[in-house]
């Protein structure tokens, strides 16, 4: 959990707009476990970097979420997918 120097979690106003980086090692893979977890909530996915040996790929995802609640299943569900190597 990330806290503020004061040692609470930052307070943040819902809906927002919110952006996951979903790093993996297949871009097809990746893109289907994000439509897979995001489902029928409109969101946007844009590639972004590529490691120098080519081997990792990172999509950023950006959406709105109205809760904190859904913000943190979406985080958990796109960590716990198979295709998914790392979500920030």
């Amino acid at each position: 959990m990330i806290l503020n120097r004061w040692g609470r979690k930052p307070e943040m106003d819902y809906p927002c707009q919110w952006g996951y980086k979903v790093i993996g090692t297949d871009d097809a893979g990746l893109r289907g476990a994000i439509a897979e977890i995001v489902q029928d909530i409109p969101h946007s996915v844009k590639s972004s970097n590529r490691s120098t040996s080519g081997k990792y790929i990172c999509l950023n995802v950006e959406m709105l979420v109205v809760s904190e609640d859904q913000r943190l299943t979406i985080y958990e569900g796109l960590r716990r997918h198979p295709a998914v190597k790392v979500v920030l």
